[in-house]
């Protein structure tokens, strides 16, 4: 098997390398190493298992790489929501722009199997939780999670167009090893700057879905083996959640810290664009043989030690 993995040094994607390695397929990375760390596959490298294309994907240069594949992962994306509400062009460029001329580079080279990272943002404030696939209308609060849907609109169209299949993974809050951002990231950072006091965004009773990163690799290569329609939407996360709170509570804990005061900037949102309730309904991941083993809390603890030790 030769996969394609767009943004295959940064977070998830690393780790998506690291399994596709193991169960011995050829793999090629194509990453501008911007956010992505070389380090995070340098073994891969090193042994001729995986191969990097440095390269940005509004860039030319690298559609020819495709050529022989037999799917491409397409992970490479700006994720920074809250920069998004600032300067939403770079998210526009980078996830739209960006999938658009993967899907063009895909029917140029014949490959025809995508899958494609999105996230639970494109559902908004949903007023059903847990929130199922099928929910409508998806109003997204968010530009990234607009971009999001818009890259799920053009992918489905280009399945039904060309001959594609695609599996669209909606994520909750997947966390872990190698994660460069997020609540566990940015509280872990503030308390080695003043481990007396920590800004919380919000009113720290924000609520939502997190799940580790390696359970989320396993759901999506589970659910690749097991549903087979052109367009395949998946939630993947976890069946319950925790609030920011608790979280900040778990990341003192671990630090072994103590007396740490709490200040919160108030207000229901954290941020612009920001959701404060999410839980996604896994019924249809569930349905084709797959639930995760652990839950948000457990996840959060992996996450904030790995974090802590600088991992």
């Amino acid at each position: 098997m030769f996969d394609v993995v767009t943004g295959g040094a940064g977070f998830i994607g690393s780790h998506l390398v690291d399994a596709l390695v193991k169960q011995g397929d050829d793999v090629l990375v194509i990453d501008s190493l911007v956010a992505g760390q070389k380090e995070h596959i340098a073994g891969h490298l090193e042994s001729g298992r995986a191969r990097l294309v440095q390269c940005d994907l509004l860039d030319e240069g690298w559609q020819d790489s495709l050529n022989g594949a037999d799917r491409v992962w397409h992970l490479a994306a700006d994720p920074d929501v809250r920069q998004s509400a600032m300067t939403p062009d770079p998210t526009f460029r980078n996830n739209i722009v960006a999938t658009y001329r993967v899907l063009e580079a895909m029917r140029a080279s014949n490959v025809t199997e995508l899958v494609f990272t999105s996230t639970s943002t494109v559902y908004g404030n949903a007023a059903v939780i847990p929130t199922v696939e099928d929910y409508s209308p998806l109003e997204p609060v968010s530009v990234y999670g607009a971009s999001k849907l818009a890259c799920e609109a053009l992918i489905s169209a280009y399945c039904h167009s060309f001959g594609m299949r695609s599996w669209q993974f909606r994520f909750a809050n997947i966390i872990g090893a190698r994660s460069g951002h997020g609540v566990i990231t940015d509280f872990v950072r503030k308390l080695r700057e003043n481990p007396e006091e920590l800004e919380i965004l919000g009113d720290g009773k924000q609520t939502k879905s997190y799940l580790e990163v390696s359970e989320c690799i396993q759901a999506m290569q589970f659910t690749i083996a097991h549903a087979s329609a052109p367009v395949n939407t998946v939630n993947i996360g976890s069946e319950d959640w925790i609030d920011v709170k608790t979280i900040a509570d778990v990341v003192v804990e671990e630090m072994q810290l103590k007396n740490v005061h709490y200040c919160y900037t108030g207000g229901a949102l954290g941020w612009v664009g920001d959701v404060p309730k999410m839980q996604l309904a896994i019924a249809r991941l569930k349905a084709l043989g797959w639930k995760p083993q652990k839950g948000s809390r457990e996840s959060i603890r992996i996450a904030v030690q790995a974090a802590v030790r600088g991992a």
